[in-house]
């Protein structure tokens, strides 16, 4: 598999001299000048930016049939999973996503969705910003019963993390079963909810 670069500087010189028949990408991630740039090349584009898990797995379903693969089993098991996933009492969270500054989950993201649908009531669920930025500080001053600390973007740990948050019990959770949408959605609902119950 060729290396083009990361997903905010890639080399488009190298996308375009391995000759792709579609570029997928993320608004999210990736740039629009590059993906601009692609596009007036001649490269078909295909951007994706869902904010909820009905979105990503309709989005999902567009992409295979794209790809003239419609409905994969693992797509089918990834729509049963979260067609009515076992749920927590309501428990009202913050979750973050970086340090230095500290950043959280905001409104209209799918990680988001994804710990609504679980019964987390995300504290900055209504916070004009998707994501956030907290003073140093703020952390400790944050109503919440409980810290969601996913393993990335950020690899927060039970060293790192915690301490800025001594009022909320701290749970770990796999990162990518919160933020990627794609075959490991299929065991999301069973996989974080073992974690957040822990």
């Amino acid at each position: 598999m060729a290396r083009v670069g990361g997903t905010k500087w890639p080399d488009l010189a190298r996308v375009l001299a391995l000759r792709p028949d579609l570029v997928i990408a993320n608004a999210e991630e990736n740039r629009l000048e590059d993906l601009a740039a692609l596009r007036h090349a001649g490269i078909p584009v295909w951007v994706n930016r869902p904010a909820t898990v009905d979105q990503a797995l309709d989005s999902l379903g567009e992409l295979c049939a794209l790809l003239g693969a419609p409905d994969p089993p693992w797509l089918v098991a990834a729509r049963a999973a979260w067609a009515d996933p076992p749920a927590l009492p309501p428990v009202r969270a913050v979750v973050p996503i970086w340090r230095r500054p500290w950043m959280v989950l905001g409104r209209d993201t799918f990680a988001g969705d994804v710990l609504t649908r679980l019964g987390v009531v995300n504290v900055f669920a209504g916070a004009a910003d998707r994501y956030p930025r907290l003073g140093r500080d703020q952390p400790a001053t944050v109503d919440a019963e409980l810290v969601v600390l996913p393993d990335e973007p950020y690899a927060f740990t039970p060293d790192d993390g915690p301490e800025a948050w001594p009022q909320a019990r701290p749970v770990f959770v796999s990162g990518r079963h919160l933020t990627w949408y794609g075959p490991s959605l299929t065991k999301a609902p069973e996989v974080l909810l073992a974690q957040l119950r822990a």
